[in-house]
């Protein structure tokens, strides 16, 4: 009790203990994002082997939990000591302790990032059940928005649970109600459907996935349809001037895809925690106020 009764009376004390969490939070983080499509993708050749009738073949038995975490250069396990968030990178510098092979920098990266938001979250909420959801809904974000990145894949298994989630909240309600809520999740999902069929019915191409109509729907449930068109002018003007940047300075190629889901992320998270800022800063840029 003295504890839940100091983070109550102690920001800065709340503010530490969420930016710990988000660290170990983080390492989990890092687990999902990359073992997640490895998963997806056994169970896509396993499910076409069955369709096309061809006999079934050995599949690496991988989870969440299961194998441990491990050097993927050498198959060392990583041991404990060495799997402390950031630190353990740290004190690695950045390589395994037996093979010396190069750890990826996503690693503490993405831990980083879910301690400082998690930070954020708390200074902006305090304690409250508010709290509790903006971290689930800031996790799953980034997580998202780091799959999207290195696969170009929204999987199902973090939207879904994340779109009935925002419905499940707006009972209480937490950031909408329920009729805003589910306007939200339909409108979310439709204006994105209706963008990619009048953009491959004009240049006969596919400019986004199906993910992308879920997460938006999910961000849509989470915060009321009146988020939305935030959400979708962020992530449109961060995403054209990342493209056109990329395109200019990088020499990326314009027929290559860059995924979309990152910049929903991020204006979703942006709407949730600054949304009245933002609206704010807008009115009186625009001279409406």
């Amino acid at each position: 009790m003295d504890l839940i009764d100091g983070l109550q009376s102690s920001p800065g004390l709340l503010a530490g203990a969420c930016g710990v969490l988000g660290l170990i939070v983080g390492s989990f983080l890092n687990v999902v994002i990359l073992r997640l499509p490895r998963m997806m993708e056994i169970a896509w050749r396993r499910e076409a082997r069955e369709i096309l009738g061809q006999p079934a073949e050995p599949e690496e038995r991988l989870s969440l939990l299961h194998p441990a975490s491990r050097c993927p250069a050498c198959g060392t396990g990583i041991k404990p000591w060495h799997n402390v968030p950031v630190l353990g990178w740290l004190w690695l510098r950045g390589r395994c302790a037996r093979c010396r092979a190069p750890i990826s920098l996503q690693y503490p990266l993405v831990e980083a990032a879910s301690g400082a938001l998690a930070v954020l979250c708390a200074i902006e909420f305090g304690w409250s059940l508010q709290l509790v959801s903006a971290l689930l809904f800031t996790w799953m974000l980034l997580a998202l928005a780091i799959i999207d990145l290195r696969t170009q894949l929204l999987p199902d298994d973090l939207t879904l649970p994340l779109l009935w989630l925002g419905l499940g909240l707006s009972l209480v309600p937490v950031f909408a109600s329920p009729t805003s809520a589910i306007v939200g999740a339909m409108a979310g999902y439709l204006s994105l459907w209706a963008v990619f069929h009048l953009f491959r019915l004009v240049t006969g191409k596919e400019g986004m996935g199906y993910g992308d109509f879920k997460l938006l729907a999910a961000i849509g449930a989470w915060l009321g349809w009146q988020a939305l068109p935030m959400v979708i002018l962020l992530s449109s003007l961060v995403g054209a001037m990342v493209g056109i940047g990329m395109i200019l300075l990088l020499g990326h190629d314009r027929r290559v895809p860059i995924p979309f889901g990152p910049y929903l992320a991020a204006a979703g998270w942006l709407a949730l925690m600054y949304g009245d800022s933002l609206l704010g800063l807008y009115a009186r840029t625009a001279g409406l106020s």
